[in-house]
């Protein structure tokens, strides 16, 4: 099973460049048997880019998350911070190799039922 994930577009190129190697995230999916994302970097681009397959997925309190993964996080100490603000614990997964799309999708190429952009994922059949 696959999730699509919306991503910020300047994270989505950290990823595709290799300097992103965790993808952070305050919930994770409930079926266990996801396993790998496609990767919807959102507006002002909107294109379905590519995806990966999941390493492992972390929950660790925040600061040993942060510091289990800063290496590889892509962001600043700051913005992982401030995105788990008010929160004791998080979500880590792990990128593992990211198959960029030779053509990025508009949503519905990808998926004609999916008419808009998921908040943080929602699950997709196999593509």
């Amino acid at each position: 099973m696959k999730a699509l994930l919306s991503i910020k577009p300047e994270f989505v190129q950290e990823i595709i460049e290799g300097r992103k190697k965790f993808e952070y995230r305050k919930k994770v999916f409930k079926r266990a048997d996801v396993s790998s994302i496609v990767v919807y970097a959102t507006k002002p681009y909107g294109k379905v880019v590519g995806e990966f397959e999941i390493g492992t997925i972390l929950e660790e309190r925040i600061d040993k998350l942060w510091t289990d993964t800063k290496l590889m996080s892509g962001i600043t100490e700051e913005f992982f911070y401030d995105y788990f603000k008010d929160r004791d614990s998080g979500y880590a997964i792990q990128i593992k190799e990211f198959k960029e799309y030779k053509k990025h999708l508009d949503l519905s190429e990808f998926d004609e039922n999916i008419k808009v952009a998921p908040q943080s994922f929602c699950y997709v059949g196999g593509q």
